[in-house]
């Protein structure tokens, strides 16, 4: 039998069906859980499939290896994805099938309830979306009277800053949805979520935009690698 696995997930080279029943990525997640799983037995379920020598567990785990992680694996790009021995098309889209289905999902919870009864899933959005993104990405949630999701916009790319983020869009894509309040967020691919100071002023400009149209900026959210920062929560919003 092989040795139980450790935090990684990894269990050897023998063929999963010669694990003992309660190592098994399955049937562990059926018994104890999906949160009891390392990232590579949950990729392995994902997998179904090892690659010659390789169960699905150890080609997961070369996988996650290869990437530097979780985060970047979800994010490569298909020829990347598919450069990876073991891994082809069939893998790489039904991986961002499900990808799409947890924004989806989240995204539903939003519109569900005003965004300020869940600020820890509007932080996860917001992380799912951002993350691990290899260049700077603005986006835009627009709310309703009751503080509901209607929509989220991806507006800007490249580096954050007054020359680049242009207020007027951002008032102009509010006044097209009959938004009447803004959550923005935008990533930092350092990792920091520490605002800097063309954040700040860039957010000071949107609140003025914004506020002449009676529009009301609730947030700017920064999403690092491990972090994500609410200015608001800083105090860095006049509202």
């Amino acid at each position: 039998m092989p040795p139980a696995p450790d935090n990684t997930g990894n269990t050897g080279r023998l063929g999963i069906k010669s694990w003992r029943p309660e190592e098994r990525p399955r049937e562990k997640l059926l018994a104890r859980g999906a949160a009891a799983l390392s990232d590579a037995e949950l990729l392995a379920i994902f997998l179904q499939s090892g690659c010659g020598p390789l169960s699905a567990v150890d080609l997961a785990r070369s996988l996650l290896v290869q990437f530097g992680g979780l985060a970047a694996l979800l994010r490569a790009d298909k020829a990347s994805f598919c450069g990876c021995k073991g891994v082809g098309e069939v893998r790489y889209t039904t991986l961002q099938a499900a990808l799409e289905l947890s924004r989806r999902f989240m995204a539903e919870g939003l519109r569900s309830q005003p965004v300020f009864r869940a600020a820890g899933q509007v932080s996860d959005y917001l992380a799912v979306q951002l993350r691990g993104q290899p260049r700077e990405l603005f986006m835009v949630l627009l709310l309703d009277s009751q503080h509901r999701l209607l929509d989220s916009v991806e507006l800007f790319q490249g580096s954050v800053d007054s020359a680049s983020v242009h207020p007027r869009e951002v008032v102009k894509l509010a006044l097209a949805h009959n938004a009447v309040a803004v959550i923005v967020a935008h990533n930092h691919p350092s990792g920091v979520a520490e605002p800097s100071r063309a954040d700040v002023a860039i957010t000071a400009r949107l609140e003025a935009a914004l506020g002449l149209v009676d529009i009301a900026l609730l947030d700017h959210f920064i999403v690092g690698s491990g972090v994500v920062t609410s200015l608001a929560g800083r105090g860095l919003l006049k509202s």
